[in-house]
């Protein structure tokens, strides 16, 4: 069995695991999850051994990728996208509600960025693959990185938070207009920040808010936990909320409206923006960010 993809290492200042060397570097796996799963399935040698999870990579060391002939072919999948940026290095386009980034199933943005991208030009260019998560009901925008450069420097740069990301929810009820929210998340310190823009009366909930909301981490469900912590769900929130709060029917009102950071090739300040959909402005008339 001939190897699908290998690589030399070069000289590192410092030894690493290879689930966190090899991310972007093979394009069959170019995340950290797929890297993974790879390794798990005994896909990836080094020099000539099979890795394991715990493989050290120190430089100079030849890793291969074996991928077996009867391994299936991914589909195409046909999903139109909204491409809200996009050069050689990255991209970031409109996720919209109802549909997983990645992960099992077939109908993922991961697998639908390949249609709607123009592939790069560069010579670590690679299948393009997002760099963070949104939650299946949030819509808003998602960053892509198009080389295994890009792939490993954007990881980085939302590991060291360099990445300025600002979300806008409706949440339900009375709440002081501006704040930080700070409690551990699955044993983690969270914290986020947020802001009324406007309120408006509710029949039903009594005080509906637009609320601009800066996570300073980056933990699962983060904003939904923080703004339910608080006493104040958003709308439309069926796991943290209360049973007599929650609308059915319309989708969660969580939205990652921009993001903001410098470019890691051009060195160009990035703002990419996606404008509040449709469900928010039926709410809040004059706001029209």
């Amino acid at each position: 069995m001939h190897p699908t993809e290998t690589h030399i290492v070069p000289i590192i200042s410092t030894p690493q695991r290879l689930q966190e060397y090899g991310v972007g570097i093979f394009e069959v796996a170019p995340t950290k999850s797929a890297l993974k799963k790879a390794i798990k399935k005994n896909y990836v040698r080094v020099n000539g051994t099979i890795a394991t999870t715990a493989t050290m990579i120190a430089g100079g060391e030849h890793i291969s990728f074996y991928i077996p002939k009867d391994a299936k072919t991914k589909k195409r999948l046909h999903l139109p996208l909204k491409v809200l940026f996009e050069d050689d290095y990255i991209a970031a386009i409109h996720k919209p509600a109802g549909i997983e980034v990645s992960g099992n199933r077939f109908k993922t943005i991961a697998n639908a960025l390949p249609q709607n991208l123009k592939p790069s030009s560069l010579s670590d260019a690679t299948r393009p693959q997002p760099v963070h998560r949104l939650d299946y009901a949030t819509t808003g925008i998602v960053l892509v990185g198009k080389t295994s450069g890009s792939i490993r420097v954007l990881n980085k740069m939302f590991e060291d938070k360099t990445i300025v990301k600002t979300y806008y929810a409706v949440t339900i009820g009375e709440m002081e207009n501006h704040g930080t929210i700070t409690s551990e998340i699955d044993g983690k310190p969270s914290e986020s920040d947020y802001q009324i823009m406007e309120s408006v009366a509710s029949e039903r909930f009594g005080t509906l808010n637009l609320v601009e909301l800066h996570p300073k981490t980056g933990r699962r469900h983060q904003l939904r936990k923080h703004l339910f912590g608080l006493g104040h769900p958003i709308l439309g929130d069926k796991e943290y909320s209360k049973e007599e709060l929650i609308l059915k029917g319309k989708g969660l009102y969580l939205h990652a409206h921009s993001l903001e950071f410098e470019h890691p090739f051009t060195n160009k300040i990035i703002q990419i923006t996606d404008e509040l959909p449709e469900k928010f402005r039926k709410i809040f008339h004059d706001k029209l960010i």
